[in-house]
């Protein structure tokens, strides 16, 4: 139980923040389109690299170090498109109704394929997820999946509060002007975890 609870808290000290994977849940749930979808492949996502780090994934990553170069500059390329998009809507502006009757302006194919792409081609989801999880649960011993099965906890209960909880924003961003905001920090957060990728 201990292990699992150090797991919970490890988990979500590394998931709570702010990237590109968060962003883009969080905007889904604000337009309330495809919410679970997003979540729940975030979620198994994380299941499935959380379970390979713990199970000796990560110290195989590592010492594979051209398999990490190009992660990580395939990584800042997805990413920085993803910032130029929002950036793109920043400029333009936007239009946005919330609730129940929302226009659905994301295709459940795009949400889906967005969702698997800041996901899997992330190299910051590898490091958080098969490396550090993967290590800190190497040290737990035979209790290392109890470790594993708390961070995989956390890692469900934050997608799917952030993507079903992201409804109780939506008051504040009935304007354009304010996802311009948004879409403007989204732009700016995607540009910094670009140039932490390529500067390693």
């Amino acid at each position: 139980m201990l292990s699992a609870l150090a797991g919970m808290a490890f988990g979500l000290s590394l998931i709570v923040a702010i990237g590109a994977q968060n962003i883009f849940v969080l905007r889904q749930g604000l337009r309330r389109e495809h919410v679970g979808l997003v979540a729940g492949i975030c979620a198994v996502s994380d299941l499935v690299l959380i379970s390979a780090g713990v199970g000796g994934l990560g110290t195989m990553i590592q010492s594979a170090p051209l398999v990490v170069e190009i992660a990580r500059w395939a990584g800042a390329v997805v990413v920085l498109v993803y910032g130029g998009m929002a950036a793109y809507r920043a400029v333009k502006g936007q239009r946005v109704v919330m609730g129940r009757h929302s226009v659905t302006n994301r295709t459940v194919g795009a949400a889906v394929a967005t969702t698997f792409a800041l996901t899997w081609l992330n190299p910051h989801v590898y490091l958080d997820t098969v490396v550090l999880v993967g290590g800190l649960a190497a040290t737990h011993g035979d209790d290392r999946w109890w470790f594993g099965l708390g961070a995989c906890i956390a890692s469900t209960a934050w997608f799917v509060a952030l993507g079903y909880g992201a409804r109780y924003l939506a008051p504040l961003l009935e304007k354009p002007g304010a996802w311009r905001v948004l879409d403007s920090v989204v732009a700016a957060t995607m540009v910094i975890v670009a140039a932490s990728l390529v500067l390693g």
